[in-house]
């Protein structure tokens, strides 16, 4: 019978490994296990066959390190993988003689010990295979610190990191998968994040209290446009509706001919969907307050939600008053279809008559709305790089890639941002109300509202979350990872429906941490 590769494992633990070896067995592989670095020389002299060896650095009697030379002498074309409890300056200096051909850090995951076989046997291109490499070198620190209780900047690194692999594994399935895996273990981590220290970053916000926290959606106004304005800086404010951070990194390699690019970070409020976090980022408010203060705006709680973005216009206007900007001459606009963008590209310079010009951009909120709602849409992005890949090739021959140019000619400072992200939407979890329950599939608010509180946030303070009371009732939940909202009455027919979609209103990565980019045209 034919296998994946036939492993000698030498670890004097070997019995405690028994689920690693099951685990590549499962795999196709077979497995031959010895317990010392003698019966590892020995077991290598005897099987010409043997693919992969990995040898346990520190056994009784003949070590890895000398088992190492006897092995390279009688094989020196098999690849040794060298299990470490530290990462040694002299395995490095191995590695690179060409002695072992990788080495692991103890406690070894049995993803990482597959990886490493299927790069070392399966002839994956040498840059895929560097790509792997440094993924499984830093498998185990990504899962340490999913361990550690890590604050908001820490969260923005690592959700960075794991954009990083994702876009460098296009091309090992494999290593995909187990990216996966950890990518969903993170948001799960993230999510129990949040749900801790949201309502402690909302009371900091309302008492100006000195915290380590992060800044909000509706702080970006005070803090990246107000400098710019106040240094009579020309500014160009662009928000694009649900821009995922990966998504903004497809957009980067045509710009930066043209910009120097600083990229910050800023957290989207709950929920994040567009009714709260972009009158949030207008307002200069959040929620509640946006409610208390403009009621006859706070509209659509019986009817289509989008209502109540009818008044970004008078709310940065007033958001400017209030930071004492009211000097500055505004320009807003709101650009849904391709007509609109065209028009906005040929009379970008007109623009630049204001001081600040404030555009809302719909593309790719539309986009992951028609990924849900069109067959051909998905089938043209059927994952996360397929759909990064059509972000990639609508923005290269934009109307908006056009102004961009256009306006890198100009002394002006040009901020981009999004008020949401989105998550692939993969599970659907039951939740109960009634029928005044709001309609979203990622929040919902309203009476007596029942969910699984490991897959949603349930919010029974309105206050602390920042959000207004509603007439359906104070209750919001929030979903977690990638889950989704469906009722029991036909679960499994709309749970099918709705499966695979981009959904935002959450509590993810993908939908909190959200980029600030502040672009300054080279040629002025």
């Amino acid at each position: 019978m034919s296998t994946a590769g036939h492993i000698l494992w030498a670890d004097d633990e070997i019995d405690l490994l028994r689920s690693h070896v099951l685990f590549l067995e499962n795999r196709g592989y077979r497995v031959t296990c010895v317990t010392n670095g003698a019966d590892a020389i020995e077991a290598v002299s005897q099987d010409d066959l043997v693919d992969v060896v990995l040898l346990d650095e520190h056994m009784p009697g003949l070590g890895g390190l000398e088992a190492l030379s006897a092995i390279k002498r009688k094989r020196p074309d098999v690849p040794v993988v060298m299990v470490t409890k530290s990462e040694e300056e002299r395995l490095m200096e191995e590695a690179l003689g060409g002695q072992i051909s990788d080495y692991l850090t103890k406690p070894v995951n049995p993803s990482q010990i597959l990886l490493t076989l299927k790069r070392l046997l399966e002839s994956i291109p040498l840059r895929n295979a560097r790509v792997s490499q440094d993924y499984m070198q830093r498998f185990g620190a990504i899962s340490s610190a999913l361990g550690d209780r890590i604050g908001h900047s820490a969260w923005i690194s690592l959700y960075r990191e794991l954009v990083h692999h994702d876009r460098q594994l296009e091309n090992d399935e494999d290593a995909r998968q187990v990216l996966a895996g950890q990518f969903r273990e993170a948001n799960r981590g993230f999510g129990r994040y949040i749900e801790e220290a949201y309502p402690t970053w909302i009371s900091a916000c309302r008492s100006r209290a000195n915290i380590d926290r992060p800044l909000l959606s509706h702080e970006i106004v005070s803090h990246w446009i107000k400098p710019f304005l106040e240094a009579n800086q020309r500014v160009v404010f662009l928000v694009i509706d649900c821009m995922r951070y990966d998504q903004w990194l497809e957009f980067p390699s045509l710009l930066a001919p043209l910009f120097s690019i600083q990229t910050d970070f800023h957290y989207g409020i709950l929920p994040t969907a567009t009714p709260y976090a972009r009158n949030a980022i207008f307002s200069g408010l959040l929620p509640q307050e946006i409610a208390r203060r403009y009621p006859k705006m706070w509209q659509g709680e019986d009817g289509d939600e989008h209502s109540r973005n009818q008044y970004e216009e008078p709310l940065l206007t007033d958001c400017l008053k209030r930071l004492n900007l009211d000097n500055f001459t505004m320009r807003y606009r709101k650009l849904i279809g391709k007509e609109d963008g065209r028009s906005f590209a040929r009379d970008v310079n007109q623009y630049l008559q204001a001081d600040l010009n404030a555009i809302v951009i719909n593309f790719v909120d539309i986009l992951a709305h028609s990924r849900s709602d069109s067959d051909v849409i998905r089938e043209l992005s059927p994952d996360e790089r397929a759909y990064r890949a059509l972000t990639r090739i609508w923005f290269k021959h934009s109307w908006l890639y056009q102004s961009l140019r256009t306006l890198s000619q100009q002394n002006c400072t040009i901020v981009i941002t999004t008020d949401h992200g989105a998550v692939r939407s993969l599970h659907g979890t039951k939740v109960r109300g009634d029928r005044d329950t709001s309609t979203a599939l990622r929040y919902k608010y309203g009476r007596n509202l029942q969910v699984n509180s490991q897959h949603a946030i349930v919010v029974r303070d309105a206050h602390a979350y920042g959000l207004p009371n509603t007439r359906a009732g104070n209750c919001y939940i929030i979903a977690k990872e990638d889950y989704y909202f469906v009722y029991p009455t036909n679960f499994n027919h709309y749970r099918n429906l709705y499966n695979d979609s981009m959904q935002h209103g959450g509590a993810s990565m993908e939908e909190m941490i959200l980029p600030v980019i502040t672009l300054r045209p080279r040629a002025t």
